[in-house]
């Protein structure tokens, strides 16, 4: 299934091969019904022990209220519409985490041995300088990079519209990927607050209280492990185009590079940023984002149900968080218990769904991306009035289905008061604070 809407750059001008391929099937589907699939299938009362209360008081959902069914089996039909992600802009952190409208933080990837011998502990103890995670950005520098081009995103639409960004969604590429990866999720569930705000639903995570005590609690090897992944891309990554990669030098998690995509699921128009990894170093590599590389590191595999299990669970966030954005590879470096890289192998994307078509039970892209389709239609239903005072708060555990609570004035609230003004005042400026 998932060739079919493949990034594949061999077969990009094919039209049989590209995004929009299911377009048919998806429009049939919702005219044979009358209305949407979401709304009537897979929207179900909430009952009183579904309700995420998270610091709100009971009953705030209105009367009659629904909430969203993850089950799988409701999401096998046809791919949705996913437009080819198209660059729009990016953006570059630096060490201490400011924003440059610019590519600055770009790396260039260079290709090791396949067996390389990298050392991933190497410089966990004195070349490190760790992000502060419990720092809490939510969408600021998505907004940060929204403001400084507006003119890039609403050209096409009249002063008078109500929806100045001419988008449905603005939102973290990595939020996104969770929704994808809902329906098979079993551990971990997750809070989204959203806004509205002239005709633009805004999308950023809250931290659970799960993940908290995770974050709070992580042990020393846990920790250094988190490294690890961050020094394979230091032993892989070169500053420009003609230097090397360098080893030797600090590894600072403060630093990014992020694209900012658009692109269409069915009916919603979604601006999303995420980071990027590297890009390819050819000059004659297609332009962004098919040119981006997402790095990996896993434990060698050394029998037949370790490659099951990378196929059935970190084989779907990898298809899922380089998918969204049109990121055509994920290159793993494979390691030993030690932390040393012993193989390397390269995923493509539009490959992925016939490695795990033989696995038992495994999971389908046509269910992670119906079911985000229906999150975002579920949303659209929900959040409905335009403030950026309102938040509703979108709640799931594993094996429940999707629940939302409202809050006003809350310490939910995330769209910041520099931002409502900015975009309020009508004026293109470049902010940088």
């Amino acid at each position: 299934m998932l060739t079919k809407v493949a990034m594949d750059r061999h077969r990009s001008h094919n039209p049989n091969s590209s995004y929009h391929n299911h377009q048919s099937a998806y429009k049939r589907e919702r005219d044979d019904s009358g209305r949407n699939h979401w709304e009537n299938k897979r929207f179900r009362p909430n009952h009183p022990h579904h309700q995420h209360q998270s610091g709100s008081t009971p009953g705030q959902n209105p009367p009659g209220s629904q909430g969203l069914s993850t089950r799988r089996e409701l999401y096998e039909r046809d791919f949705p519409v996913y437009k080819q992600p198209v660059e729009v802009g990016c953006f570059s952190l630096d060490s201490e985490r400011r924003f440059f409208n610019d590519s600055r933080q770009m790396r260039y990837y260079v290709e090791p041995d396949r067996n390389p011998n990298f050392d991933l502990r190497d410089g966990y103890k004195d070349r490190f300088i760790k992000r502060d995670d419990s720092v809490k950005e939510k969408l600021d520098h998505i907004l940060r990079w929204i403001v400084a081009n507006r003119s890039k995103l609403n050209s096409r639409v009249t002063p008078a519209s109500s929806c100045a960004l001419d988008v449905d969604f603005v939102t973290w590429r990595g939020h996104l990927t969770k929704l994808l990866t809902t329906p098979y999720e079993t551990r971990e569930g997750w809070l989204l607050a959203v806004t509205r705000f002239r005709g633009t639903l805004y999308i950023s995570e809250v931290e659970t209280e799960a993940a908290r005590r995770e974050r709070e609690n992580r042990t020393e090897r846990h920790e250094e492990m988190m490294y690890w992944g961050y020094k394979f891309e230091q032993y892989t990554c070169a500053d420009n185009i003609h230097s090397l990669p360098d080893p030797g030098g600090v590894v600072n998690t403060n630093e990014a590079f992020c694209t900012v995509v658009q692109t269409r699921l069915a009916d919603h128009r979604l601006l999303f940023s995420g980071e990027v990894d590297c890009r390819d170093k050819d000059p004659n590599a297609p332009a962004p984002p098919a040119c981006y590389v997402e790095l990996k590191t896993s434990a060698e595999i050394c029998t037949p149900k370790q490659r099951s299990n990378l196929h059935r669970f970190k084989l779907l966030k990898w298809w899922a968080q380089s998918f969204l954005p049109g990121v055509p590879r994920v290159v793993a470096g494979f390691r030993d218990h030690e932390g040393v890289v012993v193989s390397m192998e390269t995923f493509h994307i539009s490959k992925i769904s016939h490695l795990i078509k033989n696995e038992y039970n495994c999971w389908k892209p046509t269910v992670c991306m119906n079911f985000c389709c229906d999150f975002l239609s579920f949303v659209k239903h929900v959040a409905t009035e335009d403030n950026p005072s309102v938040v509703y708060l979108f709640s799931w555990e594993p094996h429940r289905d999707v629940t939302y609570s409202i809050h006003r004035d809350s310490h939910y609230s995330f769209l910041p008061h520099w931002y409502v003004e900015e975009m309020t005042s009508g004026q293109d400026s470049q902010h940088h604070s």
